[in-house]
């Protein structure tokens, strides 16, 4: 799978090119640095750098104009639209790493609870690989200014406070799992 391809082919303005790319450069490189940490268990390493490049290219049909993406979506809804995309180019298990990467996953109580746009269904990482590029998304932002910038653990669980303590306590198992404190 050539992924750059596939990145330019939803991405075509260079701005937003360079900015999910470098994104997702900077989550693929910590998904592979924590899964080459684990001792005694086993990774599809090339899947993992694949699903971390492709995480978030459902971006490219949200209205996000900070990233130079000026489609119709509301931002949220771009994991699913990653998911669509991706099956739609034939990569199945790709495309649920997108749908299932939001914060540290979805339940149908967060999609009811907050009224977000989002099918009711669990979208929540199930798989080690997708569990390891949600994980490694939490640290970098997307964010022009902060682009490539590592966001320490204490700015992680900050953030995921936010909504709530269950977020923080998946982050914290995570943690372990991942030998990460």
């Amino acid at each position: 799978m050539n992924v750059v391809a596939l990145l330019e082919k939803y991405f075509p303005d260079p701005y937003s090119f360079k900015i999910i790319l470098g994104h997702s450069r900077k989550v693929a490189d910590k998904a592979l640095l924590v899964a080459r940490n684990l001792q005694g268990t086993e990774v599809d390493l090339t899947f993992l750098e694949e699903a971390a490049l492709l995480h978030d290219i459902g971006v490219c049909r949200t209205a996000a104009p900070k990233f130079g993406c000026h489609g119709s979506e509301p931002y949220i809804r771009h994991g699913i639209i990653g998911r669509d995309i991706l099956d739609q180019e034939g990569y199945p298990h790709h495309a649920l790493v997108c749908e299932r990467h939001i914060g540290v996953g979805l339940n149908i109580d967060d999609v009811r609870s907050q009224g977000l746009p989002l099918p009711e269904r669990a979208m929540a990482p199930l798989s080690l690989e997708e569990r390891i590029v949600c994980f490694a998304d939490l640290f970098y932002s997307k964010n022009p200014e902060k682009l490539g910038r590592e966001k320490t653990i204490e700015n992680v669980r900050s953030d995921l406070a936010k909504f709530g303590g269950q977020k923080v306590g998946i982050f914290k198992d995570w943690l372990k799992e991942f030998n990460y404190l």
